[in-house]
């Protein structure tokens, strides 16, 4: 191909790229300006969102999560309409399919982790809701008090020192009880009484005993119900209610309900019944030990120690 031809298709091509480029100046200053606008636009909503965020007491990792989902949203948008004021839609749509194609890969291989971290914005958010930090919890066969919540674990620190570290999503998907959540809680005191007790007298001294116990909400009445015919005790349960922020303070509660009751029942003669068992040898029944064993047997016993 001779020179001046080739000088002379790359002036063309020099040239068409000019005209267009001239032609689609202005556009290309309006997308400029609206992705400054956008920026601008994402940084007020950004601080606005973190200052309201303050305002609810959320989790620092939440407000920082949640500001930078809100920048992204932003700046997104902003490409979007930069790309429509370039007449590029046909891109803008390639880009947009290939997003949400490679999105919905990144779905199906970290869905456990996208559940973990969607569980744990929601309890960064809600913070009081099921629990918040310092809470006395019941979850999956875990009891403890909650020392962390992270976006995608939560941090339980069971009664005998273990930590235990729970996803997020776990928590969302099964039962949650709070101890913690009514500042109160009861306490179940049950016990058995011999048959040959008065019981109303029983439930008398019970109710009185318990009525005293240091500290009790004395805003509840105290509650003695029987509960039922035991092989060797008439069965009860009685109920008061204390003020509840860590289990020690109730086990406290619990111990000085069962010794003064337990005082309680000396001082006034009530019984407490134990079952009491006979070992029977017998194949039969009836025969004490020594006969259910050969003469013999105790006879070369007793030669072989002399």
């Amino acid at each position: 191909m001779p020179v001046d031809q080739i000088y002379d298709d790359v002036t063309s091509k020099l040239s068409a790229w000019a005209d267009t480029f001239g032609e689609m100046l202005p556009n290309i200053i309006v997308a400029l300006l609206a992705l400054a606008l956008f920026w601008l636009l994402a940084r007020v909503a950004c601080g606005a969102a973190d200052r309201a965020l303050r305002r609810f007491d959320t989790h620092e990792a939440a407000r920082d999560l949640i500001s930078r989902i809100i920048r992204i949203g932003v700046l997104l948008t902003g490409v979007v309409v930069a790309l429509g004021v370039m007449n590029l839609d046909k891109a803008l749509a390639s880009i947009l399919a290939g997003a949400g194609i490679v999105g919905l890969a990144l779905g199906f291989a970290f869905q456990d982790l996208a559940g973990n971290l969607i569980s744990g914005v929601g309890l960064a958010v809600h913070q009081r809701w099921p629990f918040k930090i310092g809470d006395v919890v019941e979850t999956n066969d875990v009891f403890g008090v909650v020392e962390k919540i992270y976006l995608r674990t939560s941090i339980i620190r069971m009664l005998d020192g273990k930590t235990a570290v729970i996803p997020n999503k776990q928590i969302y998907q099964n039962k949650v009880l709070n101890h913690s959540a009514s500042g109160t809680r009861r306490v179940d005191l049950a016990c058995g009484v011999s048959y040959g007790d008065n019981l109303e007298k029983v439930r008398q001294v019970v109710r009185d005993t318990l009525a005293s116990v240091e500290p009790r909400d004395r805003s509840r009445d105290v509650e003695v119900f029987f509960t039922g015919f035991g092989s060797s005790s008439i069965d009860l349960v009685g109920r008061f209610w204390v003020d509840y922020e860590n289990q020690p303070d109730f086990l406290d509660a619990q111990s000085r309900a069962i010794i003064a009751v337990k005082k309680a029942f000396d001082a006034n003669d009530i019984v407490i019944p134990f079952p009491i068992r006979t070992l029977d040898f017998g194949i039969r029944g009836g025969k004490p030990l020594a006969e259910s064993f050969p003469k013999s047997a105790f006879n070369g016993h007793s030669q072989e120690r002399s």
